[in-house]
Parts: C-alpha cells; sequence; structure tokens
C-alpha cells in the first residue's frame, strides 16, 4: 500500500464512522475544549476554529443507521439528511457537541434548528441566516452583522471568553491554506482524473469537516506532494460533471458505481469545503472579509436564487466546458426542493449546448445499487454512439 492509499483509507474510515471517535478524541485530549457543530452546506468554521473550539459539520449519518426516533418527529417525505441529522442527534452519538448551528438554505433546515432546541434544550442552538439576494447592496454588511452575532452568541454561551479579530485572521490564514490544497486536488483530478478518485479525493475532503484544519492541511499536503509519482495509467472512461448534491450526500458506494464506467472530473461534492474561487482576505475586518467571499467569490449553487452576472445558468455551463465533461450527470437528493426546482433549468440548458446528461435522485440512507450500475453502463454506453 502506497501512502496516498494509506492517508486516504485513514480519511475515509473517518467518514464512515458514526461514532464521531475522531472528534470525540481531540476533546478528550484537548481537555477543556468545545465542539461546535453546524448543518450543510455552508458555515464560516474560521470563527469557531479562533475561539480554540473544534468545527464539526454534521452531513448526516449515510447509510449505516436507521432513522426510527428522527421518523417520529419528522414527515417521512422529507430529505434523508435532516433525518439522519437527527437520528444522530436522538441516539446520543452527537453528545459530546457543545453547540449546533443550523443555516437558512431550506425550510426543513431551519425548522431541523426548532426540533434541535426542543429535544436538546441544555445545548446551544441558533440559526444562521444567509443572504438570498447577492446583487443587493445590503448582503455584505447584513452578512458580516450575523457573523458578529454568532462570535458573540458562541462567546457568551459556549466559550466564555472573547474570540480576537487576530485570531479569526490566523485562522482565515489557516483556511485559505486548505482551501489552496482542495482546489490542488481538484485540479489534479480534472487534469489526470487517473491520479485519483472521486471517492479519495471525497474522503480526504470530508474528513477536514471532523478534524482541526492544521491535521488536515498536513494530510492534503503530502498527498498533492505524493500524487505526481503515483503510478496509475489512464483508462477508456467518458468524462463527467456530477451537480445536485451540494447538501445531502450521496453514499460513497453511489460514487465507486458511477467511477466503474466514468471519470467524475467536477462536482458539488460538500460544496462548502471547497465553494471560495479565491483566497479570503486576511487583513482588515475579517468578519466583513468574510462576508465579502461569500457573497462575492463562491460560486454558484442550487440552494441560491442567484441572479450574479453572467448568470448561474451560464456559470454552470461555463463549469462544464471548465472541466472538458463529455456528459453531466444530474443527481439530486429525494425530496431536495432547492434542487429539484432547479434542475429541470440546468437539463434545459444542456438540451440546447447539446451536451448529454442522465438524471440520478439519490438517497444517503439508499444500500441497493444494481439498479444504478444499469443506468450508468447504459447512459456510457449511449454516449460512445451518439
Amino acid at each position: 500500500m502506497g501512502r496516498v492509499e494509506e492517508l486516504v483509507g485513514r480519511c475515509r474510515s473517518i467518514v464512515e464512522d458514526i461514532s464521531f471517535q475522531e472528534p470525540r478524541r481531540w476533546k478528550e485530549e484537548a481537555g477543556d475544549a468545545k465542539v461546535v457543530g453546524h448543518f450543510q452546506a455552508y458555515f464560516p468554521e474560521e470563527i469557531i476554529h479562533a475561539g480554540g473550539m473544534l468545527p464539526l459539520k454534521v452531513a448526516g449519518g449515510g447509510n449505516k443507521m436507521d432513522t426510527r426516533r428522527a421518523d417520529s418527529r419528522i414527515a417521512g417525505f422529507t430529505c434523508a439528511i435532516c433525518h439522519s441529522s437527527l437520528e444522530l442527534g436522538l441516539s446520543g452519538r452527537l453528545s459530546f457537541m457543545d453547540a449546533f448551528i443550523f443555516t437558512s438554505i431550506c425550510d426543513l433546515s431551519r425548522n431541523l434548528g426548532g426540533l434541535w432546541v426542543l429535544n436538546f434544550p441544555d445545548t446551544y442552538a441558533r440559526i444562521l441566516y444567509l443572504p438570498q439576494n447577492l446583487t443587493s447592496e445590503g448582503s455584505i454588511p447584513f452578512l458580516a452583522f450575523q457573523y458578529r452575532q454568532i462570535k458573540e452568541d458562541l462567546e457568551e454561551k459556549v466559550l466564555g471568553r472573547p474570540i480576537s479579530e487576530d485570531a479569526l485572521r490566523q485562522s482565515i490564514a489557516v483556511y485559505n491554506t486548505n482551501r489552496r490544497l482542495l482546489r490542488q486536488l481538484y485540479d489534479i483530478r480534472r487534469e489526470s482524473p487517473w491520479l485519483i478518485s472521486t471517492v479519495e479525493l471525497y474522503s480526504l475532503m470530508r474528513a477536514g469537516s471532523l478534524m482541526r484544519r492544521e491535521e488536515h492541511n498536513r494530510i492534503l499536503e503530502e498527498v498533492v506532494a505524493e500524487l505526481p509519482r503515483r503510478e496509475a495509467k489512464p483508462r477508456d472512461k467518458i468524462r463527467v460533471m456530477l451537480e445536485g448534491p451540494f447538501c445531502e450526500q450521496p453514499p460513497l458506494e453511489f460514487l465507486e458505481v458511477l467511477e466503474e464506467v466514468c471519470y467524475i472530473v467536477d462536482d458539488d461534492l460538500m460544496l462548502g469545503l471547497h465553494w471560495f474561487k479565491e483566497d479570503v482576505k486576511e487583513d482588515g475586518d475579517p468578519y466583513w472579509n468574510l462576508a465579502v467571499a461569500y457573497v462575492v467569490d463562491t460560486d454558484y449553487t442550487l440552494q441560491q436564487h442567484d441572479e450574479r452576472p453572467p448568470g448561474r445558468d451560464a456559470r454552470f455551463l461555463a463549469k462544464v466546458k471548465r472541466a472538458k465533461a463529455e456528459a453531466v450527470i444530474l443527481s439530486p437528493a429525494k425530496f431536495c426542493e432547492p434542487a429539484l426546482d432547479e434542475i429541470p433549468i440546468f437539463m434545459k440548458e444542456l438540451q440546447k449546448e447539446g451536451v448529454l446528461f442522465l438524471n440520478l435522485e439519490f438517497e444517503e440512507k439508499m444500500t441497493s445499487f444494481d439498479q444504478l450500475r444499469t443506468q450508468v453502463e447504459t447512459f456510457a454506453e449511449a454516449l460512445l454512439f451518439y
């Protein structure tokens, strides 16, 4: 086993561990440290990190558990990630968390915050309201104010001491390094997808949401250095872009089936971890800089009604072309309203451009993949004769 395989294996085991032994170990070793959870898809983890706390991205429980407790509290015809995230709490798996912050990306995400308060009254919980109209002059001041409120609440109700602006600037620098390394891995995969698979890249990336970023940076630096020396040869696979799982995440087995016949050369998996196109400015007002990064330097996402020029549809097509994708797999989560509302628009744009696409809904809890394999193989064969 090579060094890359060893690091990927470690990260995959962390990702698949729904008992959260990695963050539990960190908290035990750090003494009186705090762990602050946050829900998909984006939260400025730098604020948590600057207080010496561990940011924990809660992204559901995958297909490793049932959700019988959560199903008694949330309607069954809603997205699986909210069910399984609540189940993680109700089953005691997140008992080590000191706070949980939700975002306003959809109705269920907002309501999940209220459910958390009802079921866990001793855990601090609140909602971060992210701006939807990114063209408004008020979006950056509004978001900077929201970030400061979050910081003040964490100081008063969780940490018990101030979070300095200097500490936040240092945390922004750490996260800028992390995002640069992820961009490098995405570039390598885009240009030479045989050197690193999407399952490997995803495992490496998502593990960072469960550990301190300094440690994660060391892992990514080693992988980036080792990949050019990796022995791998190109195979005869179609190049596809995966779009849709920005919030709820597909099972790793889902990605493995796709990669049996496709090179996934770009995606929006765990979007909040690699969303920014540029580094966040490290000098000046850190809260303002984080707000500017969100409003100005993020790529499009299905969770926003994004009217920034040249338009979300144009930026989506530009992403397809930049990835040199031969086709697109549109894969929204079942019952995900933000994605399901917008995917038909992307279908229309792809049809105009003559780009083939396959629509594959998924659920994080799916365990059978035979039908998926047949669909993907048929799609790849059709593309070869298109």
